[in-house]
């Protein structure tokens, strides 16, 4: 007999493979920097409270509504290059914590590096 806990572990799962799908109609370097950033926000947030999983389950769900919508505008305007994300307004900033504050500078420093760290190749020509 599944546990209490059942519904919002298969929420969870449901929406972390869900952005994941989404992120492969991001360009490369893109998708490999959001996957690596989602995968340690989700790990990050594992045992936090009811409320805090509430409200990170929320904001999660809000950007994968976002990408799922801007992936389908990419598909429809394939002469026009699509801007992905959406501009961070001051009132949510205001509401981070520090330790956010300083998640989202690295992630900032991190896209937007002239030298790429890694090297991306699309696998998809590797596949059967």
């Amino acid at each position: 007999m599944p546990g209490p806990l059942a519904p919002h572990v298969s929420r969870v799962r449901a929406l972390y493979r869900r952005i994941l799908l989404l992120h492969r109609a991001l360009p490369l370097e893109l998708k490999a920097l959001g996957d690596e950033y989602v995968k340690e926000e989700f790990r990050r947030h594992r045992a936090v409270g009811p409320a805090d999983a509430q409200r990170f389950l929320r904001e999660w769900e809000i950007y994968a509504e976002m990408l799922w919508q801007q992936a389908n505008e990419n598909r429809q305007n394939s002469r026009k290059k699509t801007c992905f994300g959406t501009p961070l307004t001051e009132e949510k900033l205001n509401d981070f914590h520090n330790e956010q504050i300083g998640q989202l500078q690295e992630l900032m420093q991190e896209a937007t590096k002239p030298n790429k760290q890694f090297n991306i190749s699309d696998d998809s020509e590797y596949k059967n």
